[in-house]
């Protein structure tokens, strides 16, 4: 069954920390415990492969494709290819728009990785990534619809289909809809993945009326996600409060997930905090807490 589900923070791994949030228990020992902070990493990598994915194809250049279609959010992930000097940096990777033509549509988006290209963010991107737009992606009703040819991110290898819909019905504010279909994150060292198939929906809460500053954009974030695993088990994550995040952020600065798998009773919760941009958030199960890096 497809839920929806909130995407979740810009992290690959958890690592537990002190932090003054609120006093941490100490490292767990009981197995059903660890097996809540696995699903919590579990979930945290793949859903952070696909925000990451969304950000990039969002984020296509107008000098790249002949005219504004996306939103710019890929600003702070990867180096512009072809900038000019003083702008974004390295040219490790390219972008193809087909037709460039602004007034021809739909248009193919492929952002080619090569063979390893390393991003303003610190990761290494190989492959493709390829998007099509059914119209710029500010008008309502319009889809990007991306897919992946050989595509992977730190060693974890990226598939399935993630779609992008402009569900806006007023102007105050962008709002959208997004779907991720058999999307499948796999540790290339050793085989083992996670899949989940979910929904999204951002509305925008802040900064529509200054649309070329990303930077006081804040989005609200709701939905559930499903989750498969090689290991043999499933998880759902629901949103218990929503999500707010800055595009000028990284990480999710509030908002609680509510994290179930297999038949287990008792969920764990990740609550994101006070609204600081900082990459932190409280993980709970049961009696047990602990303040995580993200």
């Amino acid at each position: 069954m497809l839920r929806k589900y909130s995407l979740l923070v810009i992290a690959a791994t958890v690592v537990f920390t002190s932090c003054k949030k609120e006093n941490s228990n100490p490292e767990p020992e009981d197995p059903e415990t660890l097996q809540a902070i696995s699903v919590v990493q579990g979930d945290q990598l793949t859903t952070q492969v696909f925000n990451d994915v969304f950000r990039i194809s969002l984020g296509v250049q107008a000098s790249d494709a002949g005219g504004q279609i996306g939103i710019g959010t890929g600003q702070g992930i990867v180096y512009r290819p072809g900038g000019s000097s003083g702008t974004e940096g390295a040219e490790c990777f390219t972008v193809d728009v087909t037709p460039k033509v602004y007034t021809e549509w739909p248009k193919t988006v492929t952002w080619d990785f090569g063979d390893g290209c390393v991003g303003k963010d610190g990761k290494t991107r190989k492959g493709k990534i390829i998007s099509v737009f059914s119209a710029p992606i500010i008008m309502t009703g319009a889809t990007v619809t991306t897919t992946f040819d050989g595509y992977s991110v730190n060693n974890y290898g990226v598939s399935g289909t993630l779609v992008i819909r402009n569900s806006s019905s007023v102007i105050e504010g962008l709002s959208l809809s997004t779907t991720i279909t058999d999307g499948r994150v796999t540790d290339m060292a050793t085989g083992d993945w996670h899949e989940i198939d979910a929904e999204i929906d951002y509305a925008q809460t802040a900064g529509a009326d200054t649309p070329t500053d990303l930077l006081d954009d804040n989005y609200s974030v709701t939905g559930d996600i499903d989750g498969t695993t090689s290991f043999g088990f499933t998880w759902r994550t629901e949103t218990t409060s929503p999500l707010v995040i800055n595009f000028g952020c990284r990480w999710f600065g509030k908002g609680v997930l509510t994290l179930h798998w297999d038949d287990n009773p008792t969920p764990a919760t990740l609550d994101y905090g006070d609204g600081a941009c900082d990459n932190k958030a409280l993980l709970k199960y049961k009696e047990w807490s602990k303040v995580i890096n993200l």
